[in-house]
């Protein structure tokens, strides 16, 4: 017996009602990227690891999928080299590529590559798939997609209150309730320098970034760890458990940090872009939030996140702005700011929370019974005009019982079904069943089409 496939652990099959909704997100999304001026991209899957490595920390590239050279990859590795087993340093001669880790460092090197033929400051969205060498687990899988929206060529704080009200837009149309964290890298950068550790920055941040999995007391013994003394931790705790409205904590924060230039640098970054929003306004609440702090090495400003209220979830949207990202590729000078969606996790509270609209996940809305060649015949026609009046029409192409297609038509929860025997055929008209309501009559064509529309 053959074995039963499957498929890599992280992965997923997406049934038809499955797809609908998840266009639905990426719809949802695009649109509303289209709505703040910005042009879609895309990068390949593949990408050379020189552009990927080193670009995420050390944890980010023992994540990174590598894929192996074509053809007879060992020809170049000895047989001294086949005896040690050593498997990252054959890595890098068995593989010259890897999948993509993200969108924003292969959005770095495509600016660097085409920056003559890009108006400054480039607005691009992207919505593609990524991959991570993670181990699976709820709402964490190894191949999903991002949404991002980035611009780049702009220092103004602006693209950051624009960003922020798109997170805002997006959530109110899916109806998730969401809070919107932000904080600053130099304020980060401020307390380390205030602390005495300002050569720590890295293993600072990287703690603080996991204080909601692991608890205060982890993250302290983490921070001890990588050798911070115990003045220097004791000082970090007010800043750690700092609470009170977004003023308060940005008046306190600016006492801390009154002795770095950085650090108060981060301050009123972070000031303007609340001080903006609440003119504009936001249907969901925005928190500074001290303990963010995105491990990604890359950030150099202003850093968001965005968690659903309703429903236990990680990290649904983050971003921040990453100044230096496409000097790694040899254009320095060039400042960024971007934001990422995620898909699948977005996918995953929308279905915990039922939101989906009806008609997003809905396919066809009218079918029409087959009795036969006569009637089909007779049918064809209708059915023509209903779909270049953008109705979404399947005619079943069995002429098999008519409790087979009804069923068939209950399964995908088609809205109506039409029918045309001898009588209807006589009289030029269909009947018409409301699959919902039960009720049916007899229409001309343009009639079904004004109620089926």
């Amino acid at each position: 017996m053959a074995q039963k496939p499957s498929i890599p652990k992280g992965t997923r099959d997406f049934s038809p009602v499955e797809m609908a909704k998840r266009n639905y997100i990426f719809d949802t999304i695009r649109s509303v990227y289209a709505l703040y001026g910005f042009q879609q991209i895309e990068t390949p899957a593949i990408e050379t690891l020189q552009t990927l490595m080193g670009k995420y920390g050390e944890e980010g590239d023992k994540l990174l999928f590598k894929v192996l050279n074509s053809g007879d990859y060992l020809s170049k590795i000895s047989d001294e080299e086949l005896a040690e087993k050593n498997s990252l340093r054959m890595a890098a001669k068995l593989c010259e590529k890897g999948l993509r880790y993200d969108l924003t460092v292969p959005f770095a090197r495509y600016v660097v590559m085409h920056r003559d033929e890009l108006q400054m400051p480039f607005k691009r969205y992207q919505i593609q798939p990524v991959w991570r060498a993670d181990r699976p687990q709820r709402g964490r899988y190894r191949e999903f997609y991002q949404c991002d929206a980035d611009v780049v060529g702009s220092d103004s704080l602006l693209n950051e209150v624009e960003l922020m009200q798109i997170v805002d837009t997006v959530f109110t149309r899916f109806g998730i309730r969401v809070q919107i964290k932000i904080n600053n890298r130099k304020i980060l950068t401020g307390i380390a320098e205030v602390i005495g550790a300002a050569d720590k920055i890295v293993d600072i941040t990287v703690a603080i970034d996991k204080l909601d999995k692991i608890g205060l007391d982890n993250v302290n013994k983490e921070l001890a760890d990588n050798g911070l003394n115990s003045e220097a931790i004791e000082k970090l705790q007010p800043i750690i458990s700092l609470s009170g409205t977004n003023e308060e904590k940005l008046y306190t924060i600016k006492n801390v940090l009154s002795d770095s230039a950085i650090g108060l640098k981060g301050v009123e970054e972070i000031r303007f872009i609340l001080d903006t929003l609440k003119v504009v306004g936001l249907n969901n609440e925005i928190q500074l939030d001290l303990t963010l702090a995105r491990g990604l090495n890359y950030y150099t400003g202003a850093i968001f996140e965005v968690k659903a209220l309703d429903t236990p979830m990680g990290s649904i949207t983050g971003g921040g702005r990453y100044d230096n990202l496409t000097g790694i590729f040899g254009m320095p000078g060039i400042s960024g700011v971007g934001i990422s969606f995620g898909a699948d996790r977005i996918f995953d509270v929308l279905n915990t929370l039922d939101l989906y609209p009806k008609d997003a996940v809905a396919s066809t809305k009218l079918l029409f019974v087959n009795f036969g060649d006569k009637e089909t015949a007779y049918c064809l026609p209708i059915v023509n005009k209903a779909r270049q009046a953008g109705i979404q029409v399947e005619m079943y192409p069995d002429a098999v019982k008519m409790k087979k297609q009804m069923t068939y038509a209950n399964a995908k929860q088609i809205a109506f079904v039409a029918m045309a025997g001898e009588t209807e055929i006589a009289e030029g008209k269909v009947m018409l069943k409301n699959m919902v309501t039960g009720e049916q009559k007899m229409v001309s064509a343009e009639e079904l089409i004004e109620i089926v529309k």
